[in-house]
């Protein structure tokens, strides 16, 4: 049985690197005694794959990994027929340091193009700006609509520059005791456009100094893409799978 667990990071664990998190949670995955499968060779590792990586700095209320619940067990620990969502929550939260929270856990298909991985194709960020910046949501509705949005991102072969427009799927203002926005972006392994990448973009397109600590971003939800035909174009990651009782 495969289970899609969501886990919140903020405060202090906003700052740990991927790799980081990923070994973090092997560890607490150990401690709490859940029956997570592994690969079969020389060197067997738990059968766990995560959504698309984390940006350093950034907090975030849905991050996403699936790991792959072994039927027979030796450890001491239950087995998967045993574990309901509730438990696994529960039994992984409590080996939560501060800055994570684990707050769901769901059945999802098999196979490798239901992984949430290969699923992801967008994610939402809130940016909020310190006071004082300068920023208006007539600024950001004039950079939005840009026909072409170009910036200079880095590749195997080196430096390059791209139109990030197209991954801008929506960029709304919220105004407030702090300037904040609402994005919409693009995050397949193959078209990923960052929050920070499109602060800069806009800040070279209003020649203003935003400085990287200027302000911060939260990391909303992760979506899959949705029906060809259907509404919404995008569906939260979580949504594909069900409660385990």
């Amino acid at each position: 049985m495969k289970v899609r667990v969501k886990f919140e990071k903020y405060g202090p664990a906003r700052f740990m690197g991927h790799l980081d998190t990923m070994r973090y949670f092997q560890k607490a995955v150990r401690r709490a005694k859940i029956p997570v499968a592994f690969s079969s060779g020389f060197t067997p590792h738990m059968i766990m794959s995560f959504a698309a990586p984390l940006g350093l700095g950034i907090s975030s209320s849905a991050e996403y990994f699936d790991m792959e619940l072994a039927e027979d067990v030796s450890s001491g620990g239950l087995s998967s027929e045993e574990l309901s969502s509730e438990e696994l929550v529960c039994r992984l939260d409590q080996e939560m340091a501060e800055g994570f929270r684990v707050v769901g856990a769901r059945k999802v298909p098999e196979g490798r193009k239901h992984n949430a991985m290969a699923l992801t194709a967008a994610a939402s960020y809130r940016v909020t700006f310190e006071e004082g910046c300068g920023l208006t949501a007539e600024d950001l509705e004039g950079f939005y609509a840009q026909p072409k949005i170009l910036v200079e991102k880095e590749s195997k072969s080196g430096p390059k520059t791209v139109d990030i427009r197209p991954g801008i799927y929506e960029l709304t203002a919220e105004e407030g005791e702090s300037f904040s926005c609402i994005m919409l972006l693009a995050a397949s392994s193959a078209d990923h456009v960052g929050p920070k990448m499109v602060v800069k973009a806009l800040a070279a397109h209003l020649g203003k100094d935003l400085r990287p600590y200027s302000y911060t971003v939260h990391k909303i939800q992760v979506y899959a893409a949705g029906c060809q035909d259907g509404d919404p174009r995008f569906v939260p990651l979580e949504s594909l799978g069900e409660e385990i009782r």
